[in-house]
């Protein structure tokens, strides 16, 4: 079974806020596969299907971005999947809107939530979808900045990378990191979106 999770604040206070992009696009992959999210009895709403008989689950934590990692060491620990089988999905304000970087592993890169997997799971061993959502801020003000929601160009701006998302994320299900960044050079994905705006990395 492969695991993908958004990474996001709950509440529809938070719902299109720049720091729920992970949500937004599980919830966008969730419509187009006709599934519904349930409550558990663990930190995380859950759905699951097959894709060519490949079984996958989507998470979206009931914590607070902070606390992400609590989310996923339950994930893990119920459904026995490896790390290399958990595609984790968030923000990144590195990154202009709507720019995608694929990283099998690495840093936290500044960000809380990722931070919290990896000292939770004491490893940073697992595959990220990165998505950009700018860093239009002053220094000191990042923390507000990612609760902002995006503005009417940023929203047109980003509407093709959350369809390529979810399209990733498909391959991801069917043969783990290798099929997803093989299907991140084709040009099928890249004319969704500028090719300019996709970017591998290890």
């Amino acid at each position: 079974m492969r695991a993908i999770l958004g990474i996001g604040n709950p509440g529809s206070k938070y719902e299109n806020t720049r720091h729920n992009i992970g949500f937004k696009i599980l919830d966008k992959f969730a419509e187009r596969h006709k599934l519904v999210f349930k409550s558990s009895s663990d930190d995380y709403y859950y759905a699951g299907s097959f894709i060519k008989a490949s079984p996958f689950i989507l998470i979206k934590p009931t914590t607070f971005v902070n606390l992400t990692g609590q989310a996923v060491i339950q994930l893990l620990e119920k459904y026995k999947i490896d790390l290399k089988n958990l595609l984790v999905v968030l923000d990144d304000v590195n990154l202009p809107p709507g720019k995608l970087r694929i990283r099998k592993s690495g840093g936290d890169g500044g960000h809380n939530g990722l931070y919290s997997i990896i000292y939770t799971v004491m490893s940073n061993e697992f595959p990220r979808l990165r998505f950009g959502i700018g860093n239009d801020f002053e220094y000191g003000t990042m923390a507000d900045y990612v609760l902002t929601q995006f503005n009417k160009e940023e929203t047109d701006l980003i509407n093709g990378s959350i369809i390529s998302s979810v399209r990733l994320i498909e391959k991801f299900i069917e043969g783990g990191i290798e099929l997803m960044l093989s299907e991140f050079s084709k040009s099928n994905i890249t004319n969704v979106h500028n090719s300019n705006n996709i970017n591998e990395g290890n």
